[in-house]
């Protein structure tokens, strides 16, 4: 692997984490709630939940990279098309975050359930890391090792992520509700993901 390919990984990882979805919703109505005590329990929740759904993909992956190298390739090419179609389904999303605040007392084990449930029992989840991964796995090199340096460096993003979304949505309740930077980030969002989505459909087809 790349220091360029672990570069432009964080890069997109960083773009797709930071749009806002049902796990973001959901660590930010506890923390509307309940305050900066969720950040904790929710950013480990969040990643135990993306390790649990990133490492299932993976293992995944790894049997059709061993079997066939069409496969493959043919996966690369449905996860550049799914990348475009969920950046274009992002523009047109509505701005403002529907969520409701939770003012029920949870636990911390609660909320770290609750927050791994939603984030690794999601078949989005499964579906998205299924499409995005191939686009930065080498198969000429050592899986295990790539596999390893991804969920390490997607996890950490993850933790970061949902821990300053507590954090923001407990300290500027207001910053979290603008309609306008909602629909701002969902702009910047999908027409990052559109261009991640082209991008790789120009490699595969370069190297094809």
């Amino acid at each position: 692997m790349t220091i360029e390919t672990w570069l432009a990984f964080v890069a997109a990882s960083a773009v797709l984490l930071v749009i806002p979805g049902p796990t973001i919703l959901l660590v930010v109505s506890y923390a509307l709630g309940q305050g900066w005590r969720t950040a904790l329990p929710m950013a480990v929740g969040v990643a135990l939940g993306d390790f649990t759904a990133m490492t299932l993909s993976m293992l995944g992956l790894g049997a059709l990279l061993a079997a066939s190298a069409t496969v493959f390739t043919v996966l690369k090419w449905i996860g550049a098309a799914y990348l475009v179609y969920l950046g274009v389904k992002l523009w047109r999303a509505g701005a403002g975050l529907d969520v409701t605040a939770r003012t029920d007392a949870a636990p911390v084990w609660r909320m770290l359930a609750h927050a791994w449930l939603v984030t690794a029992l999601n078949p989005k989840s499964l579906t998205f890391f299924v499409a995005f991964l191939p686009q930065f796995l080498d198969r000429n090199a050592d899986f295990l090792h790539q596999m390893i340096v991804f969920e390490a460096t997607f996890l950490t993003l993850a933790f970061a992520n949902a821990f300053g979304y507590a954090l923001v949505a407990s300290r500027a309740r207001a910053v979290v509700r603008n309609a306008r930077a909602v629909k701002v980030v969902n702009r910047i969002g999908g027409s990052l993901l559109i261009g991640a989505g082209l991008a790789a459909a120009a490699t595969r087809g370069a190297q094809g």
